[in-house]
Protein backbone atom coordinates (compact mmCIF):
# COMPACT_ATOMS: atom_id res chain seq x y z
CA UNK A 1 0.00 0.00 0.00
CA UNK A 2 1.49 3.31 -1.11
CA UNK A 3 1.32 6.13 1.49
CA UNK A 4 2.81 9.18 0.01
CA UNK A 5 3.21 9.94 -4.09
CA UNK A 6 4.94 12.71 -4.81
CA UNK A 7 4.49 13.70 -8.76
CA UNK A 8 7.04 16.32 -10.29
CA UNK A 9 6.94 18.25 -7.18
CA UNK A 10 8.57 21.57 -7.65
CA UNK A 11 9.63 24.19 -5.31
CA UNK A 12 10.50 27.61 -6.86
CA UNK A 13 11.53 30.74 -4.54
CA UNK A 14 11.22 34.01 -6.46
CA UNK A 15 14.92 36.24 -4.92
CA UNK A 16 14.01 39.34 -7.03
CA UNK A 17 12.55 40.44 -10.14
CA UNK A 18 14.95 38.49 -12.33
CA UNK A 19 16.40 35.81 -9.94
CA UNK A 20 14.28 32.23 -9.27
CA UNK A 21 16.17 29.84 -7.22
CA UNK A 22 14.92 26.32 -8.93
CA UNK A 23 15.35 24.21 -4.92
CA UNK A 24 13.28 21.22 -5.97
CA UNK A 25 12.59 20.66 -10.00
CA UNK A 26 9.97 18.24 -11.22
CA UNK A 27 10.98 15.18 -8.22
CA UNK A 28 8.63 12.11 -8.51
CA UNK A 29 8.66 9.35 -6.28
CA UNK A 30 6.47 7.22 -3.40
CA UNK A 31 6.62 5.38 -0.16
CA UNK A 32 4.95 2.09 1.06
CA UNK A 33 3.88 1.32 3.90
CA UNK A 34 6.74 0.37 6.56
CA UNK A 35 9.08 1.37 4.28
CA UNK A 36 12.31 3.40 4.13
CA UNK A 37 13.12 5.86 1.24
CA UNK A 38 16.12 7.33 1.91
CA UNK A 39 17.00 10.65 0.13
CA UNK A 40 20.88 11.32 -0.32
CA UNK A 41 22.52 14.30 -1.93
CA UNK A 42 24.61 17.21 -1.25
CA UNK A 43 24.23 20.60 0.96
CA UNK A 44 21.89 22.51 -1.18
CA UNK A 45 20.24 19.75 -3.54
CA UNK A 46 16.98 20.36 -2.11
CA UNK A 47 16.62 17.50 0.30
CA UNK A 48 15.15 19.46 3.06
CA UNK A 49 12.93 21.31 0.77
CA UNK A 50 11.12 18.59 -0.62
CA UNK A 51 10.41 17.35 2.86
CA UNK A 52 9.18 20.45 4.29
CA UNK A 53 6.93 21.04 0.84
CA UNK A 54 5.69 17.10 1.90
CA UNK A 55 4.87 18.17 5.03
CA UNK A 56 3.26 21.48 3.51
CA UNK A 57 5.67 23.68 5.44
CA UNK A 58 6.11 25.25 1.68
CA UNK A 59 3.74 25.88 -0.50
CA UNK A 60 4.62 23.70 -3.67
CA UNK A 61 5.11 26.01 -6.96
CA UNK A 62 3.69 22.85 -8.93
CA UNK A 63 3.05 19.15 -8.77
CA UNK A 64 0.76 16.76 -6.39
CA UNK A 65 1.48 15.60 -3.17
CA UNK A 66 -0.89 12.41 -2.44
CA UNK A 67 -0.73 11.23 0.94
CA UNK A 68 -3.20 8.37 2.27
CA UNK A 69 -5.12 8.78 -0.77
CA UNK A 70 -5.89 12.69 -0.45
CA UNK A 71 -4.20 15.35 -2.74
CA UNK A 72 -2.56 17.71 -0.42
CA UNK A 73 -0.89 19.78 -2.64
CA UNK A 74 -3.01 22.70 -3.27
CA UNK A 75 -5.31 24.63 -0.61
CA UNK A 76 -5.72 22.10 2.03
CA UNK A 77 -9.38 21.83 3.65
CA UNK A 78 -9.80 21.14 7.47
CA UNK A 79 -10.46 17.67 6.98
CA UNK A 80 -6.73 17.58 5.21
CA UNK A 81 -4.95 19.86 7.24
CA UNK A 82 -5.92 17.50 10.01
CA UNK A 83 -4.44 14.86 8.26
CA UNK A 84 -1.47 15.95 7.42
CA UNK A 85 -1.19 17.62 10.89
CA UNK A 86 -1.77 14.15 12.69
CA UNK A 87 -0.28 11.34 10.74
CA UNK A 88 2.53 13.01 9.15
CA UNK A 89 5.39 14.22 11.12
CA UNK A 90 9.04 15.54 11.11
CA UNK A 91 11.66 15.03 13.28
CA UNK A 92 14.36 17.93 12.84
CA UNK A 93 18.28 17.97 12.05
CA UNK A 94 19.27 20.26 15.40
CA UNK A 95 17.85 18.69 18.51
CA UNK A 96 18.10 21.30 20.41
CA UNK A 97 16.93 24.42 18.49
CA UNK A 98 13.53 22.49 17.95
CA UNK A 99 12.64 21.97 21.54
CA UNK A 100 11.05 24.81 23.23
CA UNK A 101 13.57 25.19 26.25
CA UNK A 102 10.97 26.75 28.54
CA UNK A 103 8.88 23.78 28.61
CA UNK A 104 9.18 20.16 30.28
CA UNK A 105 9.26 17.52 28.62
CA UNK A 106 6.20 15.96 29.30
CA UNK A 107 4.48 19.28 27.45
CA UNK A 108 6.63 19.32 24.62
CA UNK A 109 5.99 15.07 23.77
CA UNK A 110 2.03 15.85 24.76
CA UNK A 111 1.65 19.23 22.08
CA UNK A 112 0.15 17.69 19.21
CA UNK A 113 -2.02 15.47 22.29
CA UNK A 114 -3.28 18.93 23.27
CA UNK A 115 -3.73 20.73 19.71
CA UNK A 116 -5.83 17.65 18.23
CA UNK A 117 -7.52 17.27 21.90
CA UNK A 118 -6.78 13.26 21.43
CA UNK A 119 -6.76 12.49 25.41
CA UNK A 120 -9.72 12.30 27.72
CA UNK A 121 -8.04 13.23 30.78
CA UNK A 122 -4.65 14.48 31.96
CA UNK A 123 -3.70 11.36 33.39
CA UNK A 124 -4.39 9.42 30.11
CA UNK A 125 -2.21 11.78 28.48
CA UNK A 126 1.01 11.52 31.18
CA UNK A 127 0.38 7.67 30.57
CA UNK A 128 0.51 8.12 27.40
CA UNK A 129 3.91 10.68 27.26
CA UNK A 130 5.70 8.17 29.50
CA UNK A 131 4.95 4.87 27.65
CA UNK A 132 6.67 7.07 24.80
CA UNK A 133 9.75 7.79 26.71
CA UNK A 134 9.90 4.24 27.38
CA UNK A 135 10.01 3.58 23.98
CA UNK A 136 12.48 5.09 23.06
CA UNK A 137 15.14 4.65 25.17
CA UNK A 138 14.32 7.37 28.46
CA UNK A 139 12.38 7.09 31.27
CA UNK A 140 9.28 8.21 32.82
CA UNK A 141 11.30 10.91 35.29
CA UNK A 142 12.90 12.42 32.24
CA UNK A 143 8.96 13.92 31.79
CA UNK A 144 9.55 16.77 34.01
CA UNK A 145 12.99 18.09 32.96
CA UNK A 146 14.29 20.68 30.84
CA UNK A 147 15.59 20.12 27.45
CA UNK A 148 19.08 21.29 28.03
CA UNK A 149 19.56 19.19 30.73
CA UNK A 150 19.81 16.41 28.39
CA UNK A 151 22.55 15.86 25.53
CA UNK A 152 22.40 15.79 22.15
CA UNK A 153 21.21 12.29 21.56
CA UNK A 154 18.96 12.35 24.12
CA UNK A 155 17.10 15.68 22.77
CA UNK A 156 16.92 13.49 19.88
CA UNK A 157 15.27 10.70 21.44
CA UNK A 158 12.77 13.32 22.54
CA UNK A 159 12.46 14.89 19.30
CA UNK A 160 11.56 10.45 18.25
CA UNK A 161 9.05 10.56 20.93
CA UNK A 162 7.49 13.80 19.93
CA UNK A 163 6.49 12.44 16.60
CA UNK A 164 5.83 8.95 17.42
CA UNK A 165 3.05 9.88 20.18
CA UNK A 166 0.85 11.12 17.44
CA UNK A 167 1.22 7.05 15.49
CA UNK A 168 1.88 8.81 12.22
CA UNK A 169 2.04 6.90 9.15
CA UNK A 170 5.10 8.80 7.87
CA UNK A 171 7.94 10.50 9.49
CA UNK A 172 10.08 12.87 7.62
CA UNK A 173 13.88 12.64 8.84
CA UNK A 174 15.09 15.66 7.92
CA UNK A 175 19.00 14.96 8.62
CA UNK A 176 17.99 13.52 12.22
CA UNK A 177 21.62 12.39 12.82
CA UNK A 178 23.88 14.78 11.63
CA UNK A 179 24.54 16.74 14.48
CA UNK A 180 25.32 13.44 16.41
CA UNK A 181 28.46 11.52 17.79
CA UNK A 182 29.13 8.74 15.45
CA UNK A 183 28.60 6.23 18.43
CA UNK A 184 25.13 8.37 18.92
CA UNK A 185 23.79 8.06 15.56
CA UNK A 186 24.10 3.89 15.60
CA UNK A 187 22.44 3.83 18.44
CA UNK A 188 19.33 6.46 17.04
CA UNK A 189 19.23 5.15 13.74
CA UNK A 190 18.64 1.66 15.50
CA UNK A 191 16.08 3.11 17.23
CA UNK A 192 14.46 4.09 14.69
CA UNK A 193 14.34 0.51 12.99
CA UNK A 194 12.77 -0.71 15.90
CA UNK A 195 10.50 1.84 16.03
CA UNK A 196 9.70 0.80 12.43
CA UNK A 197 9.40 -3.03 12.94
CA UNK A 198 7.00 -2.71 16.08
CA UNK A 199 4.66 0.30 14.35
CA UNK A 200 4.67 -0.08 10.51
CA UNK A 201 5.43 3.20 10.15
CA UNK A 202 7.22 4.74 6.90
CA UNK A 203 9.85 6.72 7.16
CA UNK A 204 11.61 9.71 4.58
CA UNK A 205 14.70 9.38 6.12
CA UNK A 206 16.68 12.51 4.45
CA UNK A 207 20.51 12.66 4.62
CA UNK A 208 24.20 13.14 3.20
CA UNK A 209 25.87 10.10 4.81
CA UNK A 210 25.62 7.33 2.38
CA UNK A 211 26.35 4.47 4.58
CA UNK A 212 23.75 5.23 7.14
CA UNK A 213 21.49 5.43 4.51
CA UNK A 214 22.68 2.61 2.86
CA UNK A 215 22.21 0.82 6.34
CA UNK A 216 18.66 1.87 7.17
CA UNK A 217 17.02 2.86 3.77
CA UNK A 218 15.06 -0.12 1.64
CA UNK A 219 14.89 2.48 -1.46
CA UNK A 220 17.57 5.51 -2.34
CA UNK A 221 16.91 8.27 -4.49
CA UNK A 222 20.12 10.36 -5.12
CA UNK A 223 19.69 13.83 -5.52
CA UNK A 224 21.44 16.42 -7.37
CA UNK A 225 20.51 20.57 -7.93
CA UNK A 226 16.87 19.93 -7.04
CA UNK A 227 16.20 16.63 -9.46
CA UNK A 228 16.51 12.84 -8.61
CA UNK A 229 19.45 11.77 -11.14
CA UNK A 230 19.11 7.97 -9.70
CA UNK A 231 16.90 5.90 -7.67
CA UNK A 232 16.58 2.13 -7.21
CA UNK A 233 17.03 -0.50 -4.02
CA UNK A 234 19.70 0.00 -2.03
CA UNK A 235 21.55 -3.11 -3.62
CA UNK A 236 21.17 -1.56 -6.61
CA UNK A 237 22.46 1.50 -6.26
CA UNK A 238 25.22 0.07 -4.25
CA UNK A 239 26.09 -2.75 -6.79
CA UNK A 240 25.55 -0.80 -10.07
CA UNK A 241 25.81 3.08 -9.77
CA UNK A 242 25.11 4.18 -13.08
CA UNK A 243 25.20 8.30 -13.09
CA UNK A 244 28.19 10.14 -12.59
CA UNK A 245 27.38 12.16 -10.02
CA UNK A 246 26.02 8.77 -8.03
CA UNK A 247 29.56 7.21 -8.67
CA UNK A 248 31.29 10.00 -7.06
CA UNK A 249 29.08 10.16 -3.61
CA UNK A 250 30.36 6.08 -3.16
CA UNK A 251 33.54 6.89 -4.51
CA UNK A 252 33.46 9.48 -0.67
CA UNK A 253 32.75 6.39 1.44
CA UNK A 254 35.94 6.13 3.47
CA UNK A 255 37.08 2.50 4.35
CA UNK A 256 37.71 1.32 7.35
CA UNK A 257 41.06 -0.62 5.70
CA UNK A 258 43.63 1.66 5.81
CA UNK A 259 45.31 0.03 2.64
CA UNK A 260 42.17 -0.18 0.55
CA UNK A 261 41.99 3.67 1.43
CA UNK A 262 45.24 4.37 0.67
CA UNK A 263 45.12 3.09 -3.10
CA UNK A 264 41.49 4.43 -3.59
CA UNK A 265 41.14 6.82 -6.67
CA UNK A 266 37.93 9.03 -5.67
CA UNK A 267 35.92 10.30 -8.81
CA UNK A 268 35.43 13.79 -8.74
CA UNK A 269 32.11 15.02 -10.54
CA UNK A 270 31.33 18.92 -11.29
CA UNK A 271 27.93 19.56 -13.40
CA UNK A 272 28.81 22.71 -15.07
CA UNK A 273 32.10 21.04 -16.94
CA UNK A 274 30.60 18.20 -17.17
CA UNK A 275 27.50 18.62 -20.11
CA UNK A 276 24.81 17.11 -18.54
CA UNK A 277 21.83 19.25 -18.50
CA UNK A 278 19.06 17.34 -16.09
CA UNK A 279 16.19 19.71 -17.56
CA UNK A 280 17.31 17.27 -21.25
CA UNK A 281 17.37 13.89 -19.36
CA UNK A 282 14.33 11.52 -19.25
CA UNK A 283 13.60 8.97 -16.40
CA UNK A 284 15.36 5.29 -17.96
CA UNK A 285 14.83 1.90 -16.79
CA UNK A 286 18.54 -0.07 -16.13
CA UNK A 287 16.71 -3.36 -14.16
CA UNK A 288 14.29 -3.60 -12.03
CA UNK A 289 13.12 -0.74 -9.86
CA UNK A 290 16.33 1.05 -10.91
CA UNK A 291 16.31 4.26 -12.50
CA UNK A 292 18.54 7.13 -14.25
CA UNK A 293 18.17 10.38 -15.56
CA UNK A 294 19.91 10.85 -18.69
CA UNK A 295 19.37 11.16 -22.63
CA UNK A 296 19.42 8.39 -24.93
CA UNK A 297 23.42 9.17 -25.70
CA UNK A 298 24.43 9.35 -21.94
CA UNK A 299 22.69 6.12 -20.93
CA UNK A 300 24.68 4.32 -23.69
CA UNK A 301 28.11 5.76 -22.66
CA UNK A 302 27.06 5.19 -18.87
CA UNK A 303 26.01 1.03 -19.46
CA UNK A 304 27.89 0.91 -22.39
Amino acid sequence: MTILEVKDLKQYFRINRKFTVRAVDGVTFEIKKGQTFGLVGESGSGKSTIGRSIIRLYDPTGGELIFNGQNISGKLTLEQNKLVRTKMQMIFQDPMACLNPRKKVLDIIAEGLEIHKLYESTAERDEKVYAILEKVGLCADHANRYPHQFSGGQRQRIGIARALIMEPDLIIADEAISALDVSIQAQVVNLMKKIQEETNTAFLFIAHDLSMVKYISDVIGVLHLGHIVEMGSKEEIFANPIHPYTQSLLTAIPSPNPRIERNKRAKSFDYDTSGIDYNVGEKRLVDGTHYVLATEAEYKKWVG
